[in-house]
Protein backbone atom coordinates (compact mmCIF):
# COMPACT_ATOMS: atom_id res chain seq x y z
CA UNK A 1 0.00 0.00 0.00
CA UNK A 2 2.86 2.38 0.84
CA UNK A 3 4.49 1.74 -2.54
CA UNK A 4 1.17 2.41 -4.30
CA UNK A 5 0.99 5.77 -2.53
CA UNK A 6 4.54 6.66 -3.62
CA UNK A 7 3.96 5.56 -7.19
CA UNK A 8 1.06 8.01 -7.53
CA UNK A 9 3.43 10.96 -7.65
CA UNK A 10 5.72 9.16 -10.09
CA UNK A 11 2.85 8.50 -12.48
CA UNK A 12 1.66 12.10 -12.27
CA UNK A 13 5.05 13.66 -12.84
CA UNK A 14 5.98 11.35 -15.71
CA UNK A 15 3.55 13.04 -18.13
CA UNK A 16 5.55 13.63 -21.31
CA UNK A 17 3.46 16.49 -22.76
CA UNK A 18 4.70 20.07 -22.42
CA UNK A 19 1.87 20.78 -19.99
CA UNK A 20 2.66 19.14 -16.67
CA UNK A 21 1.23 19.10 -13.14
CA UNK A 22 2.43 22.29 -11.44
CA UNK A 23 2.74 22.60 -7.67
CA UNK A 24 1.41 25.89 -6.30
CA UNK A 25 -1.92 24.92 -4.66
CA UNK A 26 -0.40 21.55 -3.80
CA UNK A 27 -1.48 20.94 -0.25
CA UNK A 28 -4.39 23.17 0.64
CA UNK A 29 -6.31 21.60 3.55
CA UNK A 30 -9.90 21.95 4.71
CA UNK A 31 -12.06 20.16 7.28
CA UNK A 32 -12.80 16.61 6.19
CA UNK A 33 -16.52 17.34 6.24
CA UNK A 34 -15.98 20.09 3.65
CA UNK A 35 -13.61 18.12 1.41
CA UNK A 36 -16.14 16.85 -1.15
CA UNK A 37 -17.69 20.29 -1.69
CA UNK A 38 -14.27 21.96 -1.78
CA UNK A 39 -13.03 19.44 -4.34
CA UNK A 40 -16.06 20.03 -6.55
CA UNK A 41 -15.58 23.80 -6.50
CA UNK A 42 -11.84 23.46 -7.11
CA UNK A 43 -12.59 21.33 -10.18
CA UNK A 44 -14.84 24.11 -11.46
CA UNK A 45 -12.01 26.60 -11.03
CA UNK A 46 -9.74 24.40 -13.13
CA UNK A 47 -12.43 24.08 -15.80
CA UNK A 48 -12.86 27.83 -15.86
CA UNK A 49 -9.21 28.17 -16.85
CA UNK A 50 -9.36 25.37 -19.39
CA UNK A 51 -7.36 22.76 -17.54
CA UNK A 52 -7.60 19.76 -15.24
CA UNK A 53 -5.81 18.76 -12.08
CA UNK A 54 -4.08 15.67 -10.77
CA UNK A 55 -5.14 14.46 -7.33
CA UNK A 56 -3.60 12.12 -4.77
CA UNK A 57 -2.90 11.50 -1.09
CA UNK A 58 -4.18 12.49 2.37
CA UNK A 59 -7.91 12.62 1.60
CA UNK A 60 -8.54 11.13 5.05
CA UNK A 61 -7.31 14.32 6.72
CA UNK A 62 -8.74 16.82 4.26
CA UNK A 63 -5.44 17.52 2.47
CA UNK A 64 -5.61 16.46 -1.16
CA UNK A 65 -2.42 17.04 -3.11
CA UNK A 66 -3.63 18.68 -6.30
CA UNK A 67 -1.63 20.03 -9.21
CA UNK A 68 -3.19 21.86 -12.17
CA UNK A 69 -1.78 20.78 -15.53
CA UNK A 70 -0.16 23.81 -17.19
CA UNK A 71 2.53 24.62 -19.73
CA UNK A 72 4.76 27.12 -17.96
CA UNK A 73 6.38 28.24 -21.21
CA UNK A 74 3.11 29.87 -22.31
CA UNK A 75 2.15 33.30 -21.02
CA UNK A 76 -1.55 32.41 -21.00
CA UNK A 77 -0.89 29.37 -18.80
CA UNK A 78 1.13 31.53 -16.41
CA UNK A 79 -1.82 33.91 -16.22
CA UNK A 80 -4.08 30.93 -15.59
CA UNK A 81 -1.78 29.85 -12.76
CA UNK A 82 -2.26 33.19 -11.00
CA UNK A 83 -6.00 33.12 -11.52
CA UNK A 84 -6.24 29.58 -10.16
CA UNK A 85 -4.05 30.46 -7.18
CA UNK A 86 -6.08 33.55 -6.24
CA UNK A 87 -9.44 31.82 -6.54
CA UNK A 88 -8.25 28.66 -4.79
CA UNK A 89 -6.82 30.51 -1.81
CA UNK A 90 -10.01 32.56 -1.51
CA UNK A 91 -11.95 29.29 -1.57
CA UNK A 92 -9.75 27.77 1.12
CA UNK A 93 -10.14 30.84 3.28
CA UNK A 94 -13.95 30.65 3.00
CA UNK A 95 -13.78 27.11 4.37
CA UNK A 96 -11.45 28.16 7.18
CA UNK A 97 -8.67 25.97 5.81
CA UNK A 98 -4.93 26.36 5.24
CA UNK A 99 -3.12 27.04 1.97
CA UNK A 100 -0.13 25.01 3.16
CA UNK A 101 -1.50 22.04 5.03
CA UNK A 102 1.65 19.94 4.90
CA UNK A 103 4.57 21.69 3.22
CA UNK A 104 6.11 25.15 3.64
CA UNK A 105 4.87 28.32 2.01
CA UNK A 106 7.94 29.01 -0.13
CA UNK A 107 8.02 31.49 -2.99
CA UNK A 108 4.87 30.09 -4.61
CA UNK A 109 2.60 30.82 -1.62
CA UNK A 110 4.34 33.49 0.47
CA UNK A 111 2.76 36.26 -1.61
CA UNK A 112 -0.64 35.16 -0.30
CA UNK A 113 0.22 35.08 3.41
CA UNK A 114 -1.58 38.38 4.01
CA UNK A 115 -4.72 36.86 2.51
CA UNK A 116 -4.52 33.72 4.65
CA UNK A 117 -3.28 35.17 7.96
CA UNK A 118 -4.42 38.78 7.67
CA UNK A 119 -2.25 41.90 7.19
CA UNK A 120 -1.48 42.26 10.88
CA UNK A 121 0.00 38.76 11.20
CA UNK A 122 1.90 39.16 7.92
CA UNK A 123 3.36 42.39 9.30
CA UNK A 124 4.50 40.58 12.44
CA UNK A 125 6.22 37.98 10.23
CA UNK A 126 8.14 40.83 8.60
CA UNK A 127 9.07 42.33 11.98
CA UNK A 128 10.48 39.02 13.24
CA UNK A 129 12.42 38.58 10.02
CA UNK A 130 13.91 42.09 10.36
CA UNK A 131 14.90 41.46 13.99
CA UNK A 132 16.77 38.23 13.38
CA UNK A 133 17.95 38.76 9.80
CA UNK A 134 18.28 42.51 9.18
CA UNK A 135 20.52 41.99 6.14
CA UNK A 136 18.01 39.55 4.55
CA UNK A 137 20.62 36.84 4.11
CA UNK A 138 18.65 33.72 5.00
CA UNK A 139 15.98 32.52 2.58
CA UNK A 140 15.26 35.91 1.00
CA UNK A 141 11.81 36.15 -0.52
CA UNK A 142 10.36 33.37 1.60
CA UNK A 143 7.41 34.21 3.92
CA UNK A 144 8.19 37.96 3.85
CA UNK A 145 8.99 40.38 1.02
CA UNK A 146 7.99 37.69 -1.42
CA UNK A 147 8.13 38.25 -5.17
CA UNK A 148 5.08 37.73 -7.35
CA UNK A 149 4.55 34.00 -7.79
CA UNK A 150 4.00 34.52 -11.53
CA UNK A 151 7.13 36.59 -12.15
CA UNK A 152 8.42 34.69 -15.21
CA UNK A 153 11.95 36.02 -14.75
CA UNK A 154 12.19 33.66 -11.77
CA UNK A 155 11.01 30.65 -13.79
CA UNK A 156 13.27 28.03 -15.30
CA UNK A 157 11.43 28.87 -18.55
CA UNK A 158 11.93 32.64 -18.55
CA UNK A 159 10.52 34.87 -21.31
CA UNK A 160 12.45 34.22 -24.52
CA UNK A 161 13.33 30.63 -23.55
CA UNK A 162 13.90 28.71 -26.78
CA UNK A 163 15.64 25.56 -27.95
CA UNK A 164 16.96 25.35 -31.50
CA UNK A 165 16.51 22.08 -33.34
CA UNK A 166 19.33 19.90 -34.57
CA UNK A 167 19.44 16.31 -35.88
CA UNK A 168 19.73 13.81 -33.05
CA UNK A 169 21.19 10.32 -33.19
CA UNK A 170 18.46 8.51 -31.25
CA UNK A 171 14.68 8.48 -31.41
CA UNK A 172 13.16 10.97 -28.95
CA UNK A 173 9.71 11.15 -30.53
CA UNK A 174 7.98 10.08 -27.31
CA UNK A 175 8.69 13.56 -25.94
CA UNK A 176 7.66 16.99 -27.25
CA UNK A 177 9.87 19.90 -28.21
CA UNK A 178 12.84 20.68 -30.42
CA UNK A 179 15.66 18.36 -31.48
CA UNK A 180 13.18 15.61 -32.25
CA UNK A 181 11.90 15.59 -28.68
CA UNK A 182 15.27 15.65 -26.88
CA UNK A 183 14.22 19.00 -25.43
CA UNK A 184 11.15 17.45 -23.81
CA UNK A 185 13.14 14.51 -22.49
CA UNK A 186 15.67 16.82 -20.82
CA UNK A 187 12.93 19.05 -19.43
CA UNK A 188 11.33 16.07 -17.69
CA UNK A 189 13.63 16.86 -14.79
CA UNK A 190 11.60 18.99 -12.37
CA UNK A 191 14.35 19.39 -9.76
CA UNK A 192 12.69 17.02 -7.26
CA UNK A 193 16.17 15.92 -6.11
CA UNK A 194 15.41 12.22 -5.70
CA UNK A 195 18.75 11.57 -7.41
CA UNK A 196 20.49 13.04 -4.35
CA UNK A 197 19.42 10.22 -2.03
CA UNK A 198 22.32 8.40 -0.42
CA UNK A 199 20.68 5.07 0.44
CA UNK A 200 18.20 2.72 -1.18
CA UNK A 201 17.95 1.89 -4.85
CA UNK A 202 20.75 2.61 -7.30
CA UNK A 203 20.40 6.26 -8.36
CA UNK A 204 22.74 8.13 -8.51
CA UNK A 205 26.07 6.27 -8.08
CA UNK A 206 28.35 9.17 -8.95
CA UNK A 207 26.56 11.64 -6.67
CA UNK A 208 26.75 9.20 -3.76
CA UNK A 209 30.52 9.28 -4.10
CA UNK A 210 31.29 12.92 -4.90
CA UNK A 211 28.25 14.60 -3.23
CA UNK A 212 28.56 17.25 -5.97
CA UNK A 213 25.36 18.53 -7.59
CA UNK A 214 26.95 18.39 -11.03
CA UNK A 215 27.33 14.63 -10.64
CA UNK A 216 23.63 14.05 -9.93
CA UNK A 217 21.00 13.32 -12.55
CA UNK A 218 19.45 16.69 -11.75
CA UNK A 219 22.73 18.53 -12.18
CA UNK A 220 23.35 16.92 -15.55
CA UNK A 221 19.78 17.50 -16.74
CA UNK A 222 19.93 21.18 -15.79
CA UNK A 223 23.28 21.53 -17.56
CA UNK A 224 21.79 19.93 -20.68
CA UNK A 225 18.72 22.19 -20.53
CA UNK A 226 20.88 25.31 -20.26
CA UNK A 227 23.08 24.12 -23.10
CA UNK A 228 20.14 23.26 -25.36
CA UNK A 229 18.58 26.69 -24.78
CA UNK A 230 21.80 28.55 -25.58
CA UNK A 231 22.36 29.80 -22.05
CA UNK A 232 25.86 28.27 -21.90
CA UNK A 233 27.04 29.68 -25.21
CA UNK A 234 27.37 28.28 -28.69
CA UNK A 235 28.17 24.59 -29.18
CA UNK A 236 27.89 23.97 -25.45
CA UNK A 237 26.71 20.37 -25.85
CA UNK A 238 30.02 19.44 -27.49
CA UNK A 239 32.15 21.54 -25.15
CA UNK A 240 34.85 20.25 -22.77
CA UNK A 241 32.73 21.48 -19.85
CA UNK A 242 29.81 19.32 -20.95
CA UNK A 243 32.13 16.34 -21.36
CA UNK A 244 33.30 16.90 -17.79
CA UNK A 245 29.67 17.14 -16.61
CA UNK A 246 28.82 13.77 -18.15
CA UNK A 247 32.13 12.10 -17.34
CA UNK A 248 31.10 10.30 -14.14
CA UNK A 249 27.70 9.16 -15.42
CA UNK A 250 28.09 5.37 -15.51
CA UNK A 251 24.94 4.87 -17.64
CA UNK A 252 23.40 2.66 -14.97
CA UNK A 253 19.86 3.59 -16.13
CA UNK A 254 18.71 3.84 -12.51
CA UNK A 255 17.28 7.31 -13.17
CA UNK A 256 15.08 5.87 -15.91
CA UNK A 257 13.36 3.73 -13.28
CA UNK A 258 13.85 5.55 -9.97
CA UNK A 259 13.48 9.21 -10.94
CA UNK A 260 9.83 10.23 -10.39
CA UNK A 261 9.79 11.79 -13.86
CA UNK A 262 11.78 9.04 -15.60
CA UNK A 263 14.76 11.12 -16.72
CA UNK A 264 16.87 8.83 -18.93
CA UNK A 265 20.37 10.22 -18.48
CA UNK A 266 22.06 7.14 -19.95
CA UNK A 267 20.35 7.78 -23.28
CA UNK A 268 21.10 11.50 -23.11
CA UNK A 269 24.75 10.73 -22.53
CA UNK A 270 24.83 8.85 -25.83
CA UNK A 271 23.71 12.02 -27.64
CA UNK A 272 26.34 14.15 -25.91
CA UNK A 273 29.09 11.57 -26.46
CA UNK A 274 28.17 11.38 -30.14
CA UNK A 275 28.52 15.16 -30.51
CA UNK A 276 31.85 15.01 -28.72
CA UNK A 277 33.04 12.22 -31.04
CA UNK A 278 32.04 14.20 -34.13
CA UNK A 279 33.93 17.26 -32.94
CA UNK A 280 37.02 15.53 -31.55
CA UNK A 281 38.88 12.49 -32.80
CA UNK A 282 38.58 9.46 -30.55
CA UNK A 283 41.58 8.64 -28.38
CA UNK A 284 43.33 5.28 -28.69
CA UNK A 285 41.69 4.34 -25.42
CA UNK A 286 38.20 5.00 -26.79
CA UNK A 287 38.96 3.30 -30.09
CA UNK A 288 40.07 0.15 -28.29
CA UNK A 289 36.86 0.14 -26.27
CA UNK A 290 34.62 0.82 -29.26
CA UNK A 291 36.12 -1.79 -31.56
CA UNK A 292 36.23 -4.70 -29.09
CA UNK A 293 33.76 -6.69 -31.24
CA UNK A 294 35.99 -6.15 -34.29
CA UNK A 295 39.24 -7.43 -32.83
CA UNK A 296 37.99 -9.77 -30.10
CA UNK A 297 38.63 -12.95 -32.11
CA UNK A 298 42.21 -11.87 -32.81
CA UNK A 299 42.75 -10.91 -29.18
CA UNK A 300 41.50 -14.35 -28.13
CA UNK A 301 44.08 -16.03 -30.38
CA UNK A 302 46.78 -13.79 -28.89
CA UNK A 303 45.57 -14.37 -25.32
CA UNK A 304 48.91 -15.72 -23.96
CA UNK A 305 50.76 -12.71 -25.33
CA UNK A 306 48.22 -10.14 -24.15
CA UNK A 307 48.25 -11.58 -20.63
CA UNK A 308 51.91 -10.60 -20.31
CA UNK A 309 50.68 -7.06 -19.65
CA UNK A 310 49.73 -8.13 -16.12
CA UNK A 311 52.67 -10.52 -15.62
CA UNK A 312 55.78 -8.55 -16.61
CA UNK A 313 56.76 -5.84 -14.10
CA UNK A 314 56.23 -2.38 -15.55
CA UNK A 315 54.20 -3.58 -18.54
CA UNK A 316 50.90 -2.37 -17.08
CA UNK A 317 52.46 1.04 -16.40
CA UNK A 318 53.66 1.30 -19.99
CA UNK A 319 50.24 0.30 -21.35
CA UNK A 320 48.62 2.90 -19.11
CA UNK A 321 50.75 5.62 -20.66
CA UNK A 322 50.11 4.46 -24.21
CA UNK A 323 46.45 3.38 -24.29
CA UNK A 324 44.98 4.86 -21.11
CA UNK A 325 43.93 1.74 -19.17
CA UNK A 326 44.82 2.09 -15.51
CA UNK A 327 47.72 0.02 -14.24
CA UNK A 328 45.94 -0.33 -10.89
CA UNK A 329 43.93 -3.34 -12.04
CA UNK A 330 44.45 -6.24 -14.47
CA UNK A 331 42.67 -6.30 -17.79
CA UNK A 332 40.07 -9.00 -18.56
CA UNK A 333 41.62 -12.24 -19.79
CA UNK A 334 40.88 -13.32 -23.34
CA UNK A 335 40.23 -17.05 -23.81
CA UNK A 336 41.63 -19.14 -26.66
CA UNK A 337 38.79 -21.62 -26.21
CA UNK A 338 36.25 -18.91 -27.00
CA UNK A 339 32.66 -19.84 -27.88
CA UNK A 340 32.66 -20.71 -31.59
CA UNK A 341 29.67 -20.06 -33.89
CA UNK A 342 29.52 -23.76 -34.83
CA UNK A 343 28.90 -24.83 -31.21
CA UNK A 344 25.19 -24.23 -31.78
CA UNK A 345 23.01 -24.97 -34.81
CA UNK A 346 21.93 -21.93 -36.83
CA UNK A 347 18.31 -23.09 -37.00
CA UNK A 348 15.95 -25.00 -34.70
CA UNK A 349 16.25 -28.78 -34.77
CA UNK A 350 12.65 -29.33 -33.64
CA UNK A 351 13.83 -31.07 -30.50
CA UNK A 352 11.85 -28.95 -28.05
CA UNK A 353 10.70 -25.36 -27.56
CA UNK A 354 13.02 -23.27 -29.76
CA UNK A 355 15.02 -20.46 -28.18
CA UNK A 356 17.76 -18.22 -29.57
CA UNK A 357 20.88 -17.80 -27.44
CA UNK A 358 22.41 -14.41 -28.20
CA UNK A 359 26.11 -14.89 -27.48
CA UNK A 360 27.45 -11.47 -26.54
CA UNK A 361 31.04 -10.44 -27.20
CA UNK A 362 32.10 -10.51 -23.56
CA UNK A 363 30.86 -13.97 -22.64
CA UNK A 364 31.88 -15.32 -26.05
CA UNK A 365 35.54 -14.28 -25.79
CA UNK A 366 36.18 -13.75 -22.07
CA UNK A 367 34.00 -16.29 -20.23
CA UNK A 368 32.80 -18.88 -22.77
CA UNK A 369 32.09 -21.34 -19.97
CA UNK A 370 28.99 -19.26 -19.12
CA UNK A 371 27.52 -19.77 -22.58
CA UNK A 372 28.28 -23.48 -22.58
CA UNK A 373 26.70 -23.80 -19.14
CA UNK A 374 23.60 -21.94 -20.35
CA UNK A 375 23.28 -24.33 -23.30
CA UNK A 376 23.42 -27.35 -20.97
CA UNK A 377 20.83 -25.88 -18.60
CA UNK A 378 18.47 -24.88 -21.39
CA UNK A 379 18.70 -28.29 -23.01
CA UNK A 380 18.12 -29.96 -19.64
CA UNK A 381 15.03 -27.80 -19.36
CA UNK A 382 13.76 -29.08 -22.71
CA UNK A 383 14.64 -26.15 -24.96
CA UNK A 384 15.92 -26.39 -28.53
CA UNK A 385 18.81 -23.91 -28.37
CA UNK A 386 20.18 -22.35 -31.54
CA UNK A 387 22.01 -19.20 -32.70
CA UNK A 388 21.20 -17.75 -36.13
CA UNK A 389 24.17 -16.58 -38.19
CA UNK A 390 24.26 -13.22 -39.98
CA UNK A 391 23.73 -13.57 -43.71
CA UNK A 392 26.55 -11.28 -44.87
CA UNK A 393 29.51 -10.55 -42.58
CA UNK A 394 31.01 -13.53 -40.78
CA UNK A 395 31.66 -11.51 -37.63
CA UNK A 396 29.38 -12.62 -34.76
CA UNK A 397 26.36 -10.48 -33.96
CA UNK A 398 26.74 -7.56 -31.57
CA UNK A 399 24.31 -5.20 -29.85
CA UNK A 400 26.55 -2.20 -30.54
CA UNK A 401 27.00 -1.19 -26.92
CA UNK A 402 30.75 -0.55 -27.10
CA UNK A 403 30.23 1.76 -30.06
CA UNK A 404 27.45 3.65 -28.26
CA UNK A 405 29.63 4.16 -25.19
CA UNK A 406 32.20 6.04 -27.26
CA UNK A 407 29.82 8.05 -29.42
CA UNK A 408 30.08 5.93 -32.58
CA UNK A 409 26.31 5.87 -33.01
CA UNK A 410 26.26 5.23 -36.75
CA UNK A 411 28.38 2.12 -36.35
CA UNK A 412 26.19 1.01 -33.44
CA UNK A 413 23.14 1.49 -35.67
CA UNK A 414 24.71 -0.69 -38.35
CA UNK A 415 25.36 -3.44 -35.80
CA UNK A 416 21.82 -3.12 -34.47
CA UNK A 417 20.41 -3.42 -37.99
CA UNK A 418 22.48 -6.53 -38.65
CA UNK A 419 21.28 -8.10 -35.43
CA UNK A 420 17.60 -7.24 -36.00
CA UNK A 421 17.71 -8.47 -39.61
CA UNK A 422 19.11 -11.81 -38.42
CA UNK A 423 16.70 -12.31 -35.52
CA UNK A 424 13.51 -10.86 -37.04
CA UNK A 425 12.18 -13.98 -38.86
CA UNK A 426 12.44 -15.98 -35.65
CA UNK A 427 10.99 -13.20 -33.50
CA UNK A 428 8.00 -13.02 -35.84
CA UNK A 429 7.57 -16.76 -35.32
CA UNK A 430 7.30 -16.15 -31.58
CA UNK A 431 10.72 -17.57 -30.68
CA UNK A 432 12.28 -15.93 -27.60
CA UNK A 433 15.75 -14.37 -27.76
CA UNK A 434 17.76 -14.72 -24.58
CA UNK A 435 21.19 -13.54 -23.51
CA UNK A 436 23.52 -13.78 -20.53
CA UNK A 437 25.08 -10.30 -20.37
CA UNK A 438 22.38 -7.94 -18.99
CA UNK A 439 23.65 -4.79 -20.70
CA UNK A 440 23.78 -6.50 -24.10
CA UNK A 441 20.48 -8.39 -23.95
CA UNK A 442 18.57 -5.43 -22.50
CA UNK A 443 20.01 -3.20 -25.23
CA UNK A 444 17.66 -5.11 -27.54
CA UNK A 445 14.78 -3.67 -25.49
CA UNK A 446 16.18 -0.17 -25.07
CA UNK A 447 18.96 1.23 -27.26
CA UNK A 448 18.29 -0.87 -30.37
CA UNK A 449 14.68 0.36 -30.79
CA UNK A 450 15.91 3.91 -30.12
CA UNK A 451 18.53 3.51 -32.85
CA UNK A 452 16.32 1.93 -35.51
CA UNK A 453 12.85 3.23 -34.65
CA UNK A 454 10.95 0.68 -36.71
CA UNK A 455 8.56 -2.22 -36.31
CA UNK A 456 11.30 -4.81 -36.83
CA UNK A 457 13.33 -3.53 -33.88
CA UNK A 458 10.17 -3.35 -31.77
CA UNK A 459 9.35 -6.99 -32.57
CA UNK A 460 12.82 -8.19 -31.65
CA UNK A 461 12.61 -6.13 -28.44
CA UNK A 462 9.30 -7.82 -27.63
CA UNK A 463 10.90 -11.28 -27.81
CA UNK A 464 14.10 -10.41 -25.90
CA UNK A 465 14.34 -11.96 -22.44
CA UNK A 466 17.08 -12.42 -19.92
CA UNK A 467 18.14 -16.01 -19.21
CA UNK A 468 16.26 -15.99 -15.91
CA UNK A 469 13.18 -14.27 -17.32
CA UNK A 470 12.69 -17.13 -19.76
CA UNK A 471 13.01 -19.77 -17.05
CA UNK A 472 10.81 -17.83 -14.64
CA UNK A 473 8.14 -17.37 -17.30
CA UNK A 474 8.05 -20.97 -18.53
CA UNK A 475 8.93 -22.71 -15.24
CA UNK A 476 10.37 -25.83 -16.90
CA UNK A 477 11.23 -28.85 -14.81
CA UNK A 478 15.00 -28.78 -14.46
CA UNK A 479 16.63 -31.74 -12.67
CA UNK A 480 18.59 -29.91 -9.96
CA UNK A 481 20.57 -31.40 -7.10
CA UNK A 482 20.10 -30.24 -3.55
CA UNK A 483 22.61 -27.81 -2.13
CA UNK A 484 23.83 -26.83 1.30
CA UNK A 485 25.15 -23.38 1.79
CA UNK A 486 24.56 -19.69 1.34
CA UNK A 487 24.93 -17.32 -1.59
CA UNK A 488 25.12 -13.56 -2.10
CA UNK A 489 23.45 -12.15 -5.22
CA UNK A 490 24.47 -8.87 -6.82
CA UNK A 491 22.07 -7.54 -9.45
CA UNK A 492 23.42 -5.69 -12.48
CA UNK A 493 22.26 -2.06 -12.70
CA UNK A 494 20.36 -2.70 -15.92
CA UNK A 495 18.64 -5.71 -14.39
CA UNK A 496 17.44 -3.44 -11.60
CA UNK A 497 16.41 -0.71 -14.05
CA UNK A 498 14.26 -3.18 -15.99
CA UNK A 499 12.99 -4.93 -12.84
CA UNK A 500 14.40 -8.33 -13.79
CA UNK A 501 16.17 -9.18 -10.55
CA UNK A 502 13.13 -10.97 -9.16
CA UNK A 503 13.27 -13.68 -11.86
CA UNK A 504 16.87 -14.35 -10.81
CA UNK A 505 15.82 -14.80 -7.19
CA UNK A 506 12.98 -17.10 -8.24
CA UNK A 507 15.19 -19.31 -10.42
CA UNK A 508 17.84 -19.61 -7.72
CA UNK A 509 15.14 -20.63 -5.24
CA UNK A 510 14.68 -23.79 -7.31
CA UNK A 511 17.99 -25.05 -5.93
CA UNK A 512 16.77 -26.73 -2.78
CA UNK A 513 18.96 -25.91 0.21
CA UNK A 514 20.69 -22.85 -1.28
CA UNK A 515 20.00 -19.78 0.86
CA UNK A 516 20.31 -16.71 -1.37
CA UNK A 517 20.55 -13.15 -0.06
CA UNK A 518 20.43 -10.17 -2.41
CA UNK A 519 22.97 -7.46 -1.63
CA UNK A 520 21.39 -4.00 -1.44
CA UNK A 521 23.78 -2.07 -3.64
CA UNK A 522 24.05 0.81 -6.04
CA UNK A 523 26.31 0.41 -9.10
CA UNK A 524 29.32 -1.85 -8.64
CA UNK A 525 31.43 0.94 -10.16
CA UNK A 526 32.99 -0.98 -13.04
CA UNK A 527 30.29 0.02 -15.52
CA UNK A 528 31.86 -1.46 -18.63
CA UNK A 529 35.12 0.35 -19.27
CA UNK A 530 34.53 3.06 -16.65
CA UNK A 531 36.52 1.24 -13.97
CA UNK A 532 39.48 0.80 -16.31
CA UNK A 533 39.98 4.51 -16.94
CA UNK A 534 42.95 6.30 -15.41
CA UNK A 535 40.86 9.20 -14.10
CA UNK A 536 37.80 7.14 -13.15
CA UNK A 537 39.42 4.18 -11.37
CA UNK A 538 39.32 5.77 -7.90
CA UNK A 539 35.66 6.79 -8.29
CA UNK A 540 34.91 3.27 -9.50
CA UNK A 541 36.40 1.75 -6.36
CA UNK A 542 34.60 4.22 -4.10
CA UNK A 543 31.31 3.13 -5.67
CA UNK A 544 32.17 -0.51 -5.08
CA UNK A 545 33.33 0.08 -1.51
CA UNK A 546 30.06 1.76 -0.54
CA UNK A 547 28.13 -1.51 -0.12
CA UNK A 548 29.08 -4.25 -2.54
CA UNK A 549 32.68 -5.06 -1.64
CA UNK A 550 32.22 -4.79 2.14
CA UNK A 551 29.32 -7.25 1.96
CA UNK A 552 31.43 -9.72 0.00
CA UNK A 553 34.52 -9.29 2.18
CA UNK A 554 32.41 -9.96 5.26
CA UNK A 555 30.91 -13.12 3.78
CA UNK A 556 32.25 -16.53 4.76
CA UNK A 557 34.78 -17.98 2.31
CA UNK A 558 32.39 -20.79 1.38
CA UNK A 559 29.59 -18.36 0.43
CA UNK A 560 28.74 -18.50 -3.25
CA UNK A 561 28.92 -15.09 -4.98
CA UNK A 562 26.52 -14.66 -7.90
CA UNK A 563 26.54 -11.84 -10.46
CA UNK A 564 25.31 -11.88 -14.06
CA UNK A 565 27.23 -8.81 -15.22
CA UNK A 566 30.67 -9.29 -16.75
CA UNK A 567 31.92 -5.98 -15.37
CA UNK A 568 30.38 -6.76 -11.97
CA UNK A 569 32.30 -10.02 -11.77
CA UNK A 570 35.54 -8.24 -12.72
CA UNK A 571 34.99 -5.61 -10.03
CA UNK A 572 34.31 -8.27 -7.40
CA UNK A 573 37.42 -10.19 -8.43
CA UNK A 574 39.65 -7.11 -8.41
CA UNK A 575 38.21 -5.52 -5.26
CA UNK A 576 37.44 -8.49 -3.02
CA UNK A 577 39.55 -11.30 -4.54
CA UNK A 578 36.44 -13.44 -4.85
CA UNK A 579 35.19 -15.19 -7.97
CA UNK A 580 31.56 -14.44 -8.76
CA UNK A 581 29.55 -16.78 -10.96
CA UNK A 582 26.83 -16.25 -13.53
CA UNK A 583 23.46 -17.81 -12.69
CA UNK A 584 23.83 -20.12 -15.71
CA UNK A 585 27.03 -21.51 -14.24
CA UNK A 586 25.40 -21.95 -10.83
CA UNK A 587 22.46 -23.87 -12.28
CA UNK A 588 24.77 -25.97 -14.44
CA UNK A 589 26.84 -26.98 -11.42
CA UNK A 590 23.65 -28.21 -9.74
CA UNK A 591 22.29 -30.24 -12.66
CA UNK A 592 21.67 -33.84 -11.74
CA UNK A 593 23.78 -36.39 -13.55
CA UNK A 594 21.64 -38.14 -16.12
CA UNK A 595 22.95 -41.40 -17.55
Amino acid sequence: ITEMRKSGLNIMMSMKAEAKPVSFVEDCAVELSDLAEYTDQLTRIFEKYGTTGTWYAHASVGCLHVRPVLNMKRGEDVAAMRGIAEETFDLVKRYGGSHSGEHGDGIARSEFNAVMFGPKMAGLFADVKQMFDPQNIMNPGKITNAPKMDDRHLFRFAPGYKVNSFPTKLNWSAWPGAAGGLQGAVEMCNNNGNCRKLTGGVMCPSFRVTRNEIDSTRGRANSLRLALSGQLGADALASPDMAETMKLCVSCKACKRECPTGVDMARMKIEVTALQAEKNELSWHDKLIAHIPDYAAYAAWLAPVLRLRDMIPGAAWISEKIIGFTAKRPLPKWQRNWFRPDELPATPSHGGAPVILFADTFNRYLEPENLRAAVRVLRAAGYDVFAPLPTKAKQPLCCGRTFLSTGMVDRARAEARRLVTTFLPFAEAGIPIIGLEPSCLLALRDEVPALLNDAAAAKVAEMALTFEELLSRDKPKIPLKKATGKALLHGHCHQKAFDVVRPIEEVLSWIDGLEVTSIETSCCGMAGAFGYGISSYDISMQMANANLLPAIRNADPDHLIIADGTSCRCQIKDGAQRTAKHVALVLDSHLEDID
